[in-house]
């Protein structure tokens, strides 16, 4: 491009009188026929411009590259093998095709998934702006996407893009795709344990017309609870019983369709925490003694636990001729509650307790069927464990995991936790466990038993058992097999940690989860994946982690403490993950549970369609009906896209350059400047002059 500019030598103020003075005497000359005034005015505009000194001025331009920004889907909707293969061969044939063309530059971005997103989602035109985000408008011809079409952050309109340029969408996919998936349409985040609870659930089945009832199977932790006919696109209710406190995994898997897409979506889970009610707690003492006010204390400072207590403080034998109308005691309302209201307890708990009398012996039948039926009961015994009015003696003995010998060990020792013991939950890590001696006070008694069933998980003087723990039947039993606790509570040569060792008897008794001594659990941090393996055995070996899209991994597991194994792993995708291990298997979803990734998993050109439309570029699908892809030609058009070829992908070039260079010519420089003005001057000398 070739322009005139000047840079004068005097101000153009002066330059501008000059030239109206000389205007007014060439003027004023002509008027009067004076000789010569054309030449002379000749020659003032002559001195005037090369004063003005006038350029020439040449661009030198270079042209710029038309940007086609590629946006490749590569999210989880996108991972199936037809899928993927397809988008490989459209991206490698645009790479030729649009590499024909020196003047168009094309940039391909693969937009996955963010690494810490707990919501999965396919955002193509966030990615599509940070792509052209360097770039002016002008310059965009196209911009092309390459997706299955569900995508998350569609533009309102046109005019948000940014830039005007066709917006073509190449969609991977079959037309006739089908995929059953479902949803949870509403569910309670919190249950009370045993209590009934009611969601609603909905299953769908895309490009399907024919709306059959279809089977969901569902389970909560693992464990197979229902199965639930429903019929495609119609909510449907489901109740069920929270079975236990803290988190609850309720998954629901519906049968899947022939041919469909996946079934990663056939799946949908629920997490809803468990809330115990207040827990019942019978205590019955035997009689009054230091360690009761310890056992009390405990129960009553937990908000959570309605306590019962009783003590006998005047057994059948004691008769001192006192009449019952003048005795302010309280009757023990044996019936009420170890016949008719046993079962409303969580735990029953014999603190020095021993038959005189005041429970017929078939209450104790009943008690052991309240343990053998789920119930929880504990013993704390004391010397009189060891007599003959020993309630080992009675049917009770059923589900006591030791019977006494009759001794009372009486001696100073230092509770000690056994090889079991040291990776049992109950007694796992307690406070002053890892010295020895172990950094808690002695004590001084222990009543002797057998060879005890279940766990002995802590002990006494030469080893004898002190803390059995076992199982009979469905429920639980705890033998204590001293009184000598209270000298913890009371600070005896610096206490111990009777708190924690009590409220985890209790909760054991009571199967919290946490407590269980052979567990696998596993929990999700955002995109991180905890595992948890407890076990009172050896190395249970590395765990089998299956993905929410089929495939499985092996995870080592690592000891992060006697009995616990642990291992940590940051995930690449998000949905239901299974964990298994031996027997044992747990469920954990990873990123948000309705996470739209998995809401709608068919191939469309319904979402891109308008948008295109719009910016008059194409939308159509890569499927050539065979195992091939029909790519669309490449379309160079200057000026204005006004049409669409539905045949081809049109690219508006643009017309932006970039300055390289100005080369400078003066018009009035050197000689031929000179030689103009001497010759304008001789020519008004000459003609003057004759």
């Amino acid at each position: 491009m070739t322009t005139i500019s000047f840079a004068p030598f005097l101000p153009w103020w002066m330059l501008s009188v000059a030239a109206v003075l000389a205007l007014g005497i060439g003027v004023l000359g002509v008027a009067r026929s004076v000789r010569g005034a054309w030449i002379r005015l000749a020659a003032f505009a002559a001195l005037i411009l090369a004063l003005a000194n006038p350029l020439l001025l040449s661009e030198n331009r270079e042209a710029l590259s038309t940007v086609v920004p590629v946006i490749v889907d590569r999210s989880q909707s996108q991972a199936t093998e037809e899928r993927r293969q397809m988008t490989d061969t459209a991206v490698a044939e645009l790479r030729e095709r649009l590499g024909r063309f020196a003047n168009i530059e094309p940039r391909f971005v693969d937009v996955e998934e963010p690494e810490n997103s707990d919501t999965p989602s396919t955002r193509l035109f966030e990615a599509l702006s940070a792509a052209v985000a360097d770039v002016p408008p002008a310059r965009i011809g196209a911009a092309v996407m390459l997706t299955d079409g569900q995508i998350h952050d569609l533009p309102a309109n046109a005019s948000a893009l940014g830039f005007d340029a066709p917006l073509h969408g190449l969609i991977t996919g079959r037309v006739d795709e089908t995929d059953r998936r479902i949803e949870i349409v509403r569910a309670p985040r919190f249950g009370i344990v045993g209590e009934e609870q009611e969601l609603t659930f909905r299953v769908f089945d895309d490009g399907v017309e024919d709306n059959a009832p279809s089977d969901v199977t569902v389970t909560i932790n693992g464990e197979p609870l229902s199965i639930v006919q429903a019929v495609p696109g119609e909510a449907t209710p489901f109740t069920f019983t929270v079975p236990r406190g803290g988190s609850n995994v309720l998954e629901f898997e519906v049968s899947g369709l022939p041919g469909e897409v996946t079934d990663a979506n056939n799946k949908a889970i629920h997490l809803i925490e468990g809330i115990r009610e207040n827990l019942r707690v019978l205590l019955v003492s035997g009689e009054p003694h230091a360690g009761e006010r310890a056992w009390r204390n405990l129960l009553k400072s937990d908000a959570s636990v309605d306590l019962v207590h009783f003590t006998i403080l005047r057994p059948p034998e004691k008769q001192d001729g006192t009449p019952i109308n003048e005795l302010s005691l309280i009757a023990f309302p044996t019936r009420e509650l170890f016949v008719e209201k046993i079962d409303d307890f969580d735990l029953i708990i014999f603190d020095r307790y021993q038959h005189r009398g005041v429970l017929p012996i078939l209450y104790y039948d009943y008690i052991a069927e309240y343990v053998q039926k789920g119930g929880a009961l504990l013993i704390a015994a004391g010397p009189e464990h060891a007599g003959e009015d020993s309630i080992a003696l009675t049917p009770l003995a059923n589900v006591l995991p030791a019977a006494p010998t009759g001794e009372v060990h009486e001696a100073a020792f230092y509770p000690r936790l056994s090889e079991q013991g040291k990776r049992h939950p109950v007694t796992r890590g307690l406070d002053g466990s890892a010295q020895e001696p172990p950094q808690w006070g002695r004590w001084f008694r222990t009543i002797d038993v057998g060879q005890p069933e279940g766990e002995t998980v802590m002990t006494g003087a030469d080893d004898r058992p002190l803390l059995v723990l076992n199982r009979a039947a469905e429920g639980r039993v705890a033998m204590l097999l001293s009184d000598q606790g209270w000298l913890w509570a009371r600070g005896f040569e610096g206490g111990g940690p009777h708190v924690s060792l009590y409220r985890r008897i209790a909760h054991w008794l009571m199967k919290e989860p946490e407590l269980e001594e052979e567990a696998l659990n596993a929990r999700a941090t955002g995109r991180t994946l905890e595992i948890r393996r407890q076990t009172i055995g050896d190395d249970p070996g590395p765990a089998t982690v299956v993905y929410p899209s089929g495939r499985s991994e092996q995870v080592t597991l690592s000891e992060a403490s006697p009995g616990l194994w642990r291992a940590e792993r940051q995930m690449e995708e998000t949905g239901l993950f299974t964990v298994q291990n031996g027997d044992f298997s747990a469920l954990v979803h990873v990123g948000a549970v309705d996470a739209p990734e998995f809401k709608a998993m068919i191939s469309t050109t319904d979402t891109l369609a308008p948008l295109g439309q719009a910016t008059r570029g194409i939308t159509t699908r890569l499927d050539d009906g065979g195992d091939g892809v029909q790519m669309p030609d490449i379309l160079p058009v200057r000026g204005a896209v006004r049409v669409v070829d539905d045949r081809r992908l049109t690219v508006r070039l643009t017309d932006e350059t970039v300055l390289k260079g100005i080369d400078t010519l003066p018009l009035f420089a050197g000689f031929a400047g000179v030689g103009l003005l001497l010759l304008a001057m001789s020519a008004m000398w000459w003609r003057e002059g004759r």
